[in-house]
């Protein structure tokens, strides 16, 4: 028998997130890692991409609302070879014997699934979030934690002074062994305190003198017994009462993580997130030949392109686009746009399915996609969403969050969002 392998010991858990408020309406008919992202994939699909790429192939995703799709997506892309013990799985709220309450945080969702993780001898625990976009290797920071001798280890990612005040700052010493934790830390004074000893800038190849902190990545790595002892409380949140009462318990250490990070977590982070794919040299690349991301595989026919005008724009899989100007633009799956659409840093999801077979459409709907000669900017088109002719679409001079007439259309962040499955008539100006 071949002896046992870090990974091999190792169990991920995926946080699903809440309800996902700050990113409604794009969670109002779905669960938060099941967002589209990138025109064919799932936010999910980032940290299980980076599970399976790093030799992690026993993974649970914890998730409670909306979670249909989120399962759907699961079951449908990430299938093993039945004869191994690979898998990927959804674990949603439920009630049991112990309890019938929602998850009241990050802890809490470990804690009431503690029994399935507990259930095979893993002695390592990988605990992420569900809705950032990075690649790591999470095999170097498994053995970065073994290697100091760690209880927790904790990945942390450098921030300046600016945005310090957004993160859990983490402050190690020089050997990376964390003491102190300061949850959005404002005060000047404070964060004199909190900067990166300048022993440990140079390690990292930055100026002794520079302005820098540990902001938490929301990425943990427990040993079993640690875990279980720290999840022994009623404490709900990993970020706000486990760790910082663990600096004093345990040793607990920082994996500092420098290459790109984005928490994608509010609309405009997440449009924004997605119109920089569209960058000529993107800072986070889908084209890695090594290091895919892995999402459901369809069996679609090649874009269609008639006489249209690109420039930086991203075109998935079963599109037909017509005599269109289309500028920082993401087209997802099965999306059509008619002649004269002009759309500029649009993020538009696509459909789940073809006109042909749709079901239940109500009379005078426009049909799926974009009609002829709309106008369509600063915004995020859902799936489904059936956009009229003459249609024009811009968050420009209008408050940064705003309601529209029966749910048709939202703004967020100054981001026009179209909802899933949402119509606009034709004509429609806002």
């Amino acid at each position: 028998m071949k002896p046992k392998t870090l990974q091999d010991s190792t169990l991920a858990i995926i946080m699903g997130g809440g309800a996902g408020t700050r990113l409604f309406p794009l969670t109002q008919k779905r669960a938060k890692p099941a967002v589209p992202l990138g025109g064919k994939y799932r936010l999910v699909d980032i940290p299980i991409s980076n599970c399976l790429n790093s030799g992690l192939r026993q993974v649970y995703v914890l998730t409670q609302f909306n979670s249909e799709s989120l399962h759907r997506h699961i079951s449908a892309t990430y299938k093993f070879d039945p004869f191994n013990k690979s898998f990927v799985e959804v674990l949603a709220a439920q009630q049991t014997p112990e309890g019938a309450r929602w998850y009241q945080g990050t802890a809490d969702a470990v804690r009431q699934n503690l029994r399935y993780f507990l259930e095979r001898p893993f002695e390592h625990y990988l605990i992420l979030s569900g809705d950032q976009l990075y690649r790591m290797d999470y095999a170097e920071l498994l053995r970065a934690h073994r290697h100091s001798g760690a209880d927790i280890t904790l990945g942390t990612t450098p921030v300046d002074r600016a945005a310090a005040g957004g993160f859990g700052i983490m402050h190690s010493d020089a050997k990376r062994r964390i003491y102190r934790f300061e949850e959005k830390p404002k005060a000047p004074e404070l964060l004199e305190e909190l900067r990166i000893p300048g022993g440990l800038l140079e390690e990292l190849g930055r100026p002794a003198g520079a302005e820098l902190y540990q902001g938490s990545m929301g990425i943990y790595v427990f040993n079993r017994r640690v875990l279980i002892e720290a999840l022994d409380n009623r404490h709900d949140d990993f970020g706000k009462h486990i760790l910082p009462g663990a600096l004093s318990r345990y040793q607990v250490y920082a994996h500092i993580f420098e290459g790109y990070w984005e928490d994608i977590g509010t609309v405009r982070a997440f449009w924004e997130a997605n119109l920089a794919l569209t960058d000529p040299l993107p800072a986070f690349n889908f084209f890695d030949r090594l290091n895919p991301i892995y999402t459901h595989a369809r069996f679609l026919p090649a874009s269609k392109v008639n006489a249209a005008q690109l420039n930086r724009a991203i075109i998935a899989d079963g599109c037909i686009l017509s005599e269109a100007q289309l500028e920082r633009v993401i087209v997802g799956i099965r999306s059509v746009i008619e002649p004269g659409v002009s759309l500029r840093e649009v993020v538009m999801m696509g459909a789940d399915f073809y006109e042909e077979e749709a079901t239940e459409v109500p009379a005078g709907s426009p049909p799926l996609g974009i009609g002829r000669g709309s106008r369509i900017e600063g915004a995020i088109l859902d799936k489904n969403a059936r956009i009229g002719a003459g249609v024009s679409l811009s968050p420009a001079g209008k408050p940064a969050n705003l309601d529209g007439p029966e749910g048709r259309w939202y703004i967020r962040d100054g981001v026009v969002v179209v909802p899933k499955g949402a119509i606009i008539p034709d004509g429609t100006t806002i």
